[in-house]
């Protein structure tokens, strides 16, 4: 039996799906009928494993149905609950309807310590009783940073996963400078979230990097694209999920370098979107005024390199902090104001939405 579930109702569907009563399609609360459209509610599901279908956050292009089985959700619960040192009660602070949210109600469902929720910007965030988890994204980090009330409540905290998009090294800095345990996580939905804590695999979870891309194997891969059988056959093989992510190993510890498309050609040199945004976020940020960075095609260049903001930076001062950080080829050509220049709320930079909206202009 194939349910929906929004908002408040998601944890009481979660539970049903993990018990195995239903098949879990997720939906935000304010949807305009692209969730509906994109999750075939009216088809017969194709996984006979299936507890949970949940949207990619649809950062690369058009959101995709992931269909995730009871077997992967407790995997990945289980792991990180060995990992951070058992199991406890969680705090959702992020979207239900995407994976990182999703996930946080089904640890306190698998560990039995249950899950509260919270404001996104955390003002209501509950004080830990007992062994206490919280999730969040980069910017929601930022900003309780810069609240001496809260990033003290935050302290008290056993583990803060951050994820979604990559985590400054400043913001790091400053967190674990206050004595917040803070852990770096990456994943993806094919993988029920994170399954690499501060670049080491969860157990279970087997990384290699295969012509420089990363692939990430384990009971925690997904079971496949809804309605979408060959984009499943060229991203799934068994228990391995093939990322589009570029990576390298520190010592045993996994550096993720970006996706393997964002690297393009300008004026005959290479610029690494992904290296030339973590400098930005080194510069100006992760949070409102953010300084973000994508191409859009050039006659002369191949690919123009223009940056972004909603804030009130000037291109002279980007211009300025970035020539001596970066080589010429990744200096923006341009500063844009766009109003979709912001992260979504899981931090992570739509550059295709960014560029409809600059061509638009």
């Amino acid at each position: 039996m194939l349910t929906t579930a929004a908002g408040q109702a998601i944890p009481e569907g979660l539970a049903a799906a993990l018990a195995g009563e239903t098949t879990l399609a997720v939906l935000p609360e304010h949807d305009d009928g692209r969730y509906r459209s994109m999750l075939h509610l009216d088809e017969p599901l194709e996984y006979p494993d299936a507890a949970v279908i949940v949207a990619t956050s649809g950062s690369t292009g058009t959101p995709k149905g992931v269909v995730l089985s009871a077997r992967a959700i407790r995997a990945s619960a289980n792991a990180t609950h060995a990992r951070l040192g058992g199991p406890g009660s969680w705090v959702c602070a992020l979207p239900p309807h995407y994976v990182a949210g999703l996930m946080t109600h089904a640890r306190g469902i698998v560990g039995g310590g249950g899950t509260a929720s919270c404001a996104s910007d955390l003002h209501d965030l509950p004080a830990p009783l007992g062994r206490s988890y919280l999730s969040v994204v980069p910017a929601q980090l930022g900003g309780a940073l810069d609240d001496g009330a809260l990033a003290a409540r935050l302290v008290a905290y056993d583990a803060i996963l951050v994820g979604g998009s990559a985590v400054p090294q400043t913001l790091l800095r400053r967190a674990r400078g206050r004595g917040l345990n803070v852990v770096v996580s990456y994943g993806m939905s094919e993988t029920c979230g994170g399954c690499v804590y501060d670049g080491v695999p969860l157990d279970g979870v087997a990384v290699d990097i295969m012509a420089g891309r990363i692939e990430l194997s384990g009971d925690v891969a997904f079971s496949g694209y809804r309605m979408q059988p060959a984009l499943t056959a060229q991203t799934l093989r068994g228990r391995t999920v093939i990322t589009h992510d570029r990576g390298a190993w520190d010592g045993h510890r996994l550096t993720v370098l970006g996706r393997d498309d964002d690297v393009v050609i300008s004026g005959g040199v290479n610029v690494d979107l992904a290296q030339l945004q973590a400098v930005c976020d080194e510069l100006w940020g992760v949070r409102d005024g953010r300084v973000v960075v994508f191409d859009v095609p050039d006659e002369r260049w191949g690919a123009r390199i223009v940056a972004a903001t909603t804030g009130d930076v000037a291109y002279a001062e980007v211009r300025e902090r970035l020539r001596d950080r970066v080589e010429p080829a990744a200096v923006p050509k341009e500063l844009a104001r766009l109003v979709g220049a912001g992260a979504s709320v899981t931090g992570k930079i739509d550059r295709a939405l960014l560029r409809a909206e600059f061509e638009a202009r």
